[in-house]
């Protein structure tokens, strides 16, 4: 591919700069190859670049605010011209100001409309011609320009023409009607694509809207103070009050909060968070005062990163794009071709005026068939799509991505963190005795606050969430890999497995009923001792994500093969995957086996997608066709995504996938429409018509049908914004 970085033209008038800041690149929606210092038109196609980066105050779209000044000029010129033109071909009606001094008022009006309201038109086709890079300004220029230069010379010298040309008056007919109305319809293409461009930025403004301006940090003292959001730098102490913002990424250090994240990972839940627990930068503390440490800050932050990516993935280019890019290359010079040779054949065989009907079909094949509507087919489906991926929590790195996400038979699911929470869980409290479960929770809980092992901190926040008060530990002990034991409330209480039972003598038979069960689900069986006796047992297991089985039966149901990977044993892995209704499963898998159970499935043909969270599933998830990351994970889980799932959310896969199926399906539709515009238009326009029905295109009906594709499909691709996932 060669570097445009470099090549553009610097003849061609560029629209006044936005406020934008230091070192901003600007490019081109269609050609994201494009990088130049200062906004303009792209050197390939002629549209107008934007900005690389999103600013939420970025001010007025300087080229969206230069073509509506031009716009409203040429509309309010254009209009008498038309009113006279078609006064003059009304029968029996003449022209209120005469058939000699029509002409030259429509010159008068015209000529501002297409040497100033259009003059973008020649700057670019001029630049499009000078690059050899031939595109829709190109041919608008051609038929704006001979219409306006052929009406002033016979303005000016009608002598010059031949006798069949001439009216009853000796004058020459003329077409500053056209030429006027033509520039002022491919203003109006240029706003209403300039502003749907605009409204796919939206959701990324509203994202970036989501950050407050400023911040309350905590002095030395422990007073505090409020400051600009840019000042904030990593380990600042933020305090955080009831309706506030959170400013940026850290972890809370003080208090408990609940907090909705709704609009920044598309989890509608709000999320109670405790210190310890991290933030995220733009969710909304709904109760709760909090302190809170900043970790990740400006750039770094969630929200900046979803707002660079989804932006990154707007610009990108889908593969079904090469089609369009192709056809688009040879069509310009095809048009060009097809208008000399409507013209000849008009000049050569057709009824008199045979050069003002050569000139007719000339023009109006050039306007119809501009390729604006095809260039446009891809690109402003993938920005609609994937601006509305990012309201719903998924987010796109590349439309490639989003592509190759519809072609996928086959998704591999890491169990730990995906399909199940990610951290263990009391999932079942069975007393025994006189004790209440309440209490056993309690003093089981108590003891094991002197271990770090996973499976004491499942104890302990299910003590937290029942809001119950713990007490220290006496005499505690932790022999390596069998359970805890010690003294809480003058109690001795063991916790542990069957072995450490029996070697405290404690008979365990009473319980080996209940314990049955939970052992088949793949659930830990702890036993509890009081005082030498049997007290009662605590399954815990990494619990299913409560959205898992309908995900799976969904994804099941669209034909998708599911494939669970886990590093855990056979048994458990079964029995989760049984839960969930999953076929496949790849158990015993250590983590850097993980990628090549992804690549021997593609070697079998398969469309692989692999959802993941953790730094151990970042080989696999490159090694897919399609790699998925759950947004609670890991930073380089996500940077391997091809797609990330922001909150985790498992429905997300579901809303993927049909959001891929829906962009694809519309771009399809684009594209259809355009090819069947172009093959259709040009030879109506050209005159095919005409033998049969004496029905010739005009250019000005011609160019209100090239406006009319265009329009038609910026509309359908916005259609995205409301379509159900």
């Amino acid at each position: 591919m060669h570097d445009h970085r470099q090549k553009a033209a610097p003849d061609v008038a560029s629209a006044p700069e936005a406020p934008a800041p230091a070192g901003t690149s600007y490019t081109c929606p269609m050609h994201p190859e494009i990088r130049v210092p200062r906004p303009g038109p792209c050197p390939i196609c002629g549209m107008a670049l934007e900005p690389e980066t999103v600013a939420v105050d970025g001010g007025p779209n300087p080229e969206l605010a230069d073509m509506s000044r031009r716009l409203w000029l040429a509309l309010a010129l254009t209009a008498p011209v038309f009113i006279l033109d078609m006064t003059g071909h009304i029968p029996g009606l003449m022209a209120p100001v005469g058939h000699r001094l029509t002409p030259l008022i429509e010159f008068v009006l015209a000529t501002p409309v297409v040497l100033w309201a259009g003059a973008p038109f020649f700057q670019r086709g001029w630049a499009s011609i000078v690059s050899r890079r031939l595109n829709m300004f190109t041919l608008v220029a051609m038929g704006v320009g001979v219409s306006w230069t052929y009406s002033v010379v016979a303005l000016a010298a009608p002598g010059l023409f031949p006798p069949a040309l001439r009216t009853m008056g000796g004058g020459v007919p003329v077409y500053f009607e056209p030429a006027a109305v033509i520039t002022s319809l491919v203003l109006l293409g240029q706003v209403l694509e300039l502003r749907a461009r605009e409204s796919t930025s939206g959701a990324l403004k509203a994202l970036l809207g989501l950050a407050p301006n400023s911040a309350r940090r905590l002095r030395a003292d422990g007073s505090d103070e409020d400051v600009a959001i840019g000042t904030i730098v990593v380990g600042d102490r933020l305090r955080v009050r009831p309706g506030e913002k959170v400013p940026v990424d850290g972890v809370l250090l003080e208090g408990r909060a609940t907090l909705d994240e709704s609009l920044v990972t598309g989890e509608s839940m709000p999320v109670t968070r405790q210190a310890g627990e991290s933030v995220v930068g733009g969710s909304l503390n709904a109760t709760g005062s909090f302190v809170m440490r900043a970790d990740k800050v400006g750039a770094d932050t969630l929200l900046s990163r979803i707002v660079q990516m989804v932006a990154q993935a707007q610009r990108s280019r889908a593969p079904i794009q090469r089609m369009a890019d192709q056809v688009s290359g040879w069509l310009v010079p095809a048009v060009i071709a097809a208008a000399v040779a409507a013209g000849l054949v008009w000049g050569i065989v057709g009824p008199q005026p045979r050069l003002a009907y050569a000139l007719v079909a000339a023009v109006s094949v050039l306007i119809i068939a501009c390729p604006c509507a095809l260039g446009l087919a891809t690109p402003m489906s993938i920005m609609v799509g994937v601006g509305r991926g990012a309201g719903l929590g998924v987010l796109v790195r590349d439309a490639e991505a989003l592509e190759r996400f519809k072609a996928v038979d086959t998704l591999v699911v890491d169990k730990t963190g995906t399909l199940t929470e990610g951290r263990p869980a009391v999932t079942a409290i069975v007393p025994f005795g006189d004790i209440a479960e309440a209490e056993l929770l309690r003093l089981a809980a108590s003891l094991e606050r002197g271990s770090e092992h996973p499976l004491a901190t499942a104890l302990l926040w299910a003590a937290k969430d029942r809001g119950l008060a713990l007490t220290d530990a006496a005499d505690f002990d932790s022999p390596v890999g069998r359970g805890v034991l010690g003294t809480v409330d003058g109690r001795a209480v063991v916790l542990g497995g069957a072995p450490l039972m029996g070697e405290r003598g404690v008979d365990l038979a009473p319980l080996e009923a209940a314990a049955a069960p939970l052992r088949a689900e793949g659930t830990t069986v702890i036993f509890a001792a009081i005082d030498g006796a049997l007290a009662g047992l605590f399954g815990i297991a990494d619990p299913i994500k409560p959205a898992a089985a309908a995900v799976v039966a969904d994804l099941k149901r669209e034909g998708v093969r599911l494939v669970m990977l886990t590093g855990d044993n056979r048994a458990t892995a079964l029995a989760v995957a049984g839960r969930l209704g999953i076929d496949a499963v790849e158990a015993d898998v250590r983590p850097d086996r993980k990628a090549e159970v992804v690549k021997r499935l593609r070697a079998e043909g398969r469309v692989v997608a692999m959802a993941g969270d953790g730094v151990n599933d970042a080989p696999a998830l490159a090694a897919a066709d399609v790699g998925v990351a759950m947004g609670t994970g890991s930073d380089v889980a996500i940077e391997s995504a091809g797609i990330t799932l922001l909150g985790g959310d498992l429905a997300g896969l579901v809303r993927a996938r049909r959001l891929s199926r829906a962009v694809m399906g519309n771009i399809r539709q684009n594209l259809a429409f355009a090819f069947v515009y172009n093959l259709a238009g040009v030879p109506v326009a050209a005159g095919v018509l005409y033998p049969v029905f004496h029905l010739l295109l005009s250019p000005a009906l011609a160019a209100a049908a090239m406006a009319l594709s265009s329009v038609s499909v910026i509309g359908n691709a916005l259609r995205l914004r409301t379509v159900r996932l």
